[in-house]
């Protein structure tokens, strides 16, 4: 019996696929776009992480390690090989009030809860959740977070080391004006212009690498004086180190941290799930939902110990890395790696990396990953479509992209439900098996949308003695539906007629069945696929408030 429930437990278990390659053939070819994929990553995510410490509040180091760690372990055990995950600025600007209150250890022990409530989540998978959103909602998500990462590479423009953290990002800064603007916006426009060109001449190397790689070797030999990343701060450090943080193990350290871990770990989730599905709709290939929560929750519970500030996939990066032709898990090995490095033994070499080179293959990232095909069909969709597309376009931008999501999900589910609420109707005939009995064919959902208008259709008044109510075309889906079954049954039975219901299907059935008995089982048989005839029993749920 116990090998019969360890067999039947067993068989629920989906193994994830860790291979390194998975669908991919090993060549030598093959791992070396991987890495040089890899290597274009990690030059793009230093000033990425550099600037979200900033914005958190933190130093640099906390935002590199958090980009090596969380990068490193997403990318080994992940859901789906190609995402690139880090520090990110979404989960930033929450966390920016946490350590100007409390302080950075406070931070550390948030990221460790965060992290375990992203594990619990994959366990329980609520991972598969995320196919609720609609694909409007997966257009506005898009959209604002290209405009989002545009935004973001403002800051560059302006002159370094005048910009101040407000906790809303980097802002105050003076803007370069005369000279130094023309050559960061030439520089800007070489690079972008290399990145078009260099797939129509090679594929050896990775477009966006080549942008950086000409455009800094330009500036350095000709000793252009324009911002690098060594302005921005010092990537220099060692290895993290195991660090426990330094607060007290008591309930008033856990109320001041458990409400900044949910709303990190729903971020967190909600940005790296919506971005494994965007991979996998330019991959081609799906991931593991509840493994990439697992995969996030163990990589922030890490981090939280290594003095890292935290991540989640990054859009930006992963769509670096996917056109840069990075397909599997050793490309986003390779960027954490490569990262490490740089903090360890190549800090001067990278912090001599002209800012326009990166900013230049970000606004690429923008082009490629706003949706444009969204402006041409926003007339073509229905109207509440096309509103719910710049809604959480316009409020991913404003807000976050977890407050987008959820405003999303909410307006098209009432969307659909009024939409689904008009549909109800009846086609009223004579009865062919009850001499002088009225049937009402009801057609579309009884829910709690359409039980007003579920209501509206009979005459109690006109119908005669017996009711049939046939749910052939219909479906019974919530206590709504139940309340109005019984109140209609109750005014029929006030009225001294009688009414049944026809059609049931089995789900139906069982939700009457189970409100306390409601249906009345009249002789049929219960193995039939469809229950014909059953009376109401009224009082059940009752009509009061």
């Amino acid at each position: 019996m116990k090998q019969a429930i360890l067999a039947a437990f067993a068989s629920r278990i989906d193994m994830p696929d860790l291979g390194v390659m998975q669908d991919e053939k090993f060549s030598l070819s093959r791992l070396r776009i991987e890495l040089l994929s890899g290597l274009t990553v990690a030059l793009a995510l230093v000033p990425e992480a550099v600037a979200f410490a900033f914005v958190a509040g933190v130093n640099p180091l906390v935002g590199l390690y958090a980009a090596f760690l969380v990068g490193l372990v997403t990318a080994l055990i992940g859901g789906r090989p190609g995402m690139i995950s880090g520090a990110t600025g979404a989960l930033a600007v929450v966390m920016v009030a946490l350590v100007a209150q409390h302080g950075v250890e406070y931070l550390f022990a948030t990221v460790v809860l965060m992290g375990i409530i992203q594990i619990v989540a994959g366990a329980l998978r609520w991972g598969k959740f995320i196919r609720l959103v609609p694909h409007p909602v997966m257009l506005g998500f898009v959209n604002g977070l290209a405009i989002v990462i545009f935004l973001a590479q403002m800051s560059q423009f302006k002159v370094p080391g005048t910009m101040s953290n407000t906790g809303h990002g980097m802002s105050g800064g003076v803007w370069l004006s005369g000279t130094p603007l023309l050559m960061m916006l030439g520089l800007v426009g070489l690079t972008m212009a290399i990145i078009w060109i260099t797939p129509r001449i090679t594929r050896v190397i990775p477009a966006p690498l080549a942008g950086i790689g000409v455009v800094a070797g330009l500036v350095i030999a000709f000793g252009l004086d324009v911002p690098r990343v060594g302005d921005l701060a010092s990537i220099q450090g060692g290895l993290p180190s195991f660090h426990v943080p330094m607060v007290p193990l008591n309930w008033a350290t856990f109320e001041i941290i458990l409400p900044y871990a949910v709303i990190l770990a729903a971020i967190g989730l909600i940005e790296s799930l919506l971005t494994l599905n965007l991979v996998g709709d330019i991959t081609g290939k799906r991931g593991g939902a509840s493994q990439e929560c697992i995969a996030q929750g163990l990589a922030n519970t890490l981090t939280g110990f290594f003095g890292g500030m935290g991540g989640c996939a990054m859009i930006g990066q992963s769509m670096i890395n996917v056109k840069s032709g990075g397909r599997t898990r050793i490309a986003g090995v390779a960027a954490a790696i490569f990262l490490l490095i740089f903090i360890l033994f190549a800090a001067k070499a990278i912090e001599q990396i002209p800012l326009a080179a990166l900013v230049g293959v970000m606004f690429m990232v923008v082009i490629g990953t706003f949706a444009w095909n969204s402006l041409t069909i926003l007339r073509k969709v229905p109207l509440t479509d096309a509103a719910v597309i710049l809604l959480v376009t316009a409020v991913t931008v404003k807000y976050d992209l977890a407050i987008a999501v959820v405003v999303g999900v909410i307006v098209s589910a009432l969307a659909y439900a009024w939409n689904n609420a008009k549909r109800i109707h009846a086609i009223e005939r004579a009865s062919v098996t009850e001499k002088g009995a009225k049937v009402y064919e009801i057609q579309g959902p009884l829910f709690f949308g359409s039980a007003a208008g579920f209501m509206e259709i009979f005459d109690i008044e006109g119908d005669p003695e017996q009711v049939i109510v046939d749910f052939a075309a219909s479906r019974v889906v919530d206590q709504s539906a139940l309340q109005a079954i019984e109140a209609l049954a109750a005014r029929y039975e006030a009225a001294g007629k009688r009414i049944q219901l026809r059609h049931l299907s089995r789900d139906c059935h069982r939700l009457l069945s189970r409100a306390g008995h409601l249906v009345i089982d009249s002789d049929d048989d219960p193995d039939y696929a469809m229950a014909v005839d059953y009376g109401v029993r009224t009082g059940v749920l009752g009509a009061g408030h």
